[in-house]
């Protein structure tokens, strides 16, 4: 071996080990000790086309991720919304630590929080060149935590628009009786109509100017805002899809699904206000409509995320770079009788992630263990040699699995919908209790969609008992919010 390939496997070799054994030597830029970040990070995807649990979804630019990356299909979130599962995986805490529960709590700037530092915060102070675009937070934050996060900072480029015109809502079936949400339109406007065009253009230009440096690696963070509602996106992701050939009903949905669910969960699954929702056999028209919008959205996202891996792939120091794909939370479009998200089932909690590994590791391999996002900020603590947060983090250092995606790892992910509101899932369980004690078990060995309730099968005791002995003891007060 020639002294350059030696010098560049000792580099390796202070981090990876074996990780590095597959890397390509290809690069023009000798790998630093550290590795440059990306997370890319969808909004309400599930995994419809992530996994291909949908028969009709398309997303070949994941498709393609996935053949260079090792998947984690049991990825869970720490709250099944958008603000608290984001406050959980920036922080490394989840919600029953911190009182960030709920959508509207907006933790950022509250008493007590303002200890945790987040992500950005922490690989910037630790020598990384940070930038982010698109949603990251999705809740208000200082100009000083502003400032300590961010290099390069272009916000979040708009919101959810573009909206839903008139002519294509379904009326009066909307979270807070506002149509311009609930609905599907394909959009015949400028792609730059869209946030996330706006984040992917800004993206592949830092990508394609910044010099690659090996002792300053940085850390990217690309927010989509897709495919959460409203369902717009552009016309050319609709084409993808025959509204009156999709099949129906959802592969998740059955009907009296929550009859054996106790009240709190049946609850739960009426929230967001779609009251056509309660049965989606009743509404096939706007059944298909719904899940056209969401499959044409998840399309879109796809194509965001592709355009920039492949700025990514353009670079120097590609090899040496570590890119994670997931979403905040998963989504339901019908399963359990509900739309969206803010319940404890699988559909909203589940958030598949593939992660890129420098030198491309374990290249289309799948990693069966049960990861959550709250074990992303301690991996990267490990990873990237972080400074120390400054907090115990309540997540798990992942990286033993990114060496050996099939170690025994018996931790369960714990998702946390308000005080005394969660659920534990293992690779085979799933275990929800509500705050009257109420509870649901399924085994995900035999019923992957959750249609039966085991929790009053006196054959289950002992797994009740496994998972009762493992609920937290301490509940943070609450910050607010609302289910939705």
């Amino acid at each position: 071996m020639s002294s350059s390939l030696t010098a560049v496997a000792r580099l390796l070799s202070l981090v990876y080990g074996l990780l590095m054994m597959g890397l390509t030597h290809s690069s023009a830029v000798a790998p630093s000790a550290r590795p440059n970040v990306v997370v890319i990070i969808a909004d309400d995807m599930n995994d419809y086309g992530f996994l291909g649990a949908h028969p009709d979804a398309q997303t070949p630019r994941l498709d393609a991720f996935r053949r260079e990356s090792l998947t984690f299909p049991r990825a869970y979130c720490p709250a099944p919304a958008c603000v608290p599962s984001r406050a959980a995986f920036l922080t490394g805490l989840n919600p029953q630590h911190t009182g960030a529960y709920l959508n509207g709590s907006d933790p950022w700037e509250k008493e007590g929080f303002e200890h945790f530092r987040s992500m950005p915060e922490i690989f910037r102070k630790s020598g990384y060149l940070t930038w982010g675009a698109g949603k990251v937070f999705h809740a208000k934050i200082s100009p000083a935590r502003q400032q300590a996060a961010w290099d390069i900072d272009y916000g979040g480029n708009g919101g959810f628009e573009p909206y839903i015109p008139e002519r294509s809502q379904i009326a009066g079936q909307d979270h807070g009786g506002s149509g311009k949400w609930w609905g599907a339109h394909a959009w015949t406007g400028p792609d730059t109509d869209f946030p996330d065009v706006r984040t992917v253009n800004q993206a592949r230009e830092f990508l394609s100017t910044h010099p690659a440096d090996p002792e300053k690696p940085y850390f990217m963070f690309v927010g989509l805002w897709r495919p959460h509602t409203p369902f717009t996106a552009p016309k050319r992701f609709f084409d993808l899809y025959d509204e009156s050939a999709l099949r129906q009903p959802p592969p998740g949905w059955q009907p009296g699904d929550l009859d054996d669910v106790p009240a709190e969960g049946r609850r739960l699954a009426g929230v967001w206000g779609q009251r056509w929702a309660t049965s989606g056999q009743n509404h096939p028209e706007s059944w298909r409509r719904i899940m056209q919008g969401y499959l044409a959205c998840t399309s879109f996202a796809d194509w965001s995320i592709g355009e920039v891996i492949d700025a990514i792939k353009a670079r120097p120091d590609f090899e040496n770079t570590l890119i994670i794909v997931t979403s905040d939370n998963g989504y339901h479009v019908g399963e359990k009788n509900h739309y969206e998200k803010s319940t404890l089932w699988e559909m909203s909690a589940l958030t598949p992630m593939a992660v890129r590994l420098p030198g491309g590791a374990h290249a289309g391999k799948t990693s069966p263990r049960v990861v959550g996002l709250v074990d992303l900020m301690p991996t990267f603590e490990q990873i990237c040699r972080l400074q120390p947060a400054g907090h115990a983090f309540d997540g798990r250092d992942i990286s033993p699995l990114f060496r050996d995606p099939g170690l025994v790892w018996p931790f369960p992910a714990l998702t946390v919908h308000n005080t005394q509101s969660a659920s534990f899932r293992d690779e085979r369980w799933r275990y929800i209790r509500y705050p009257n004690g109420d509870e649901e078990l399924y085994d995900h060995l035999t019923d992957r969609h959750e249609w039966h309730n085991l929790a009053d099968d006196p054959t289950h005791h002992a797994v009740l008992e496994h998972f009762r002995a493992l609920w937290p003891q301490r509940w943070a007060p609450t910050y607010g919010g609302r289910d939705g």
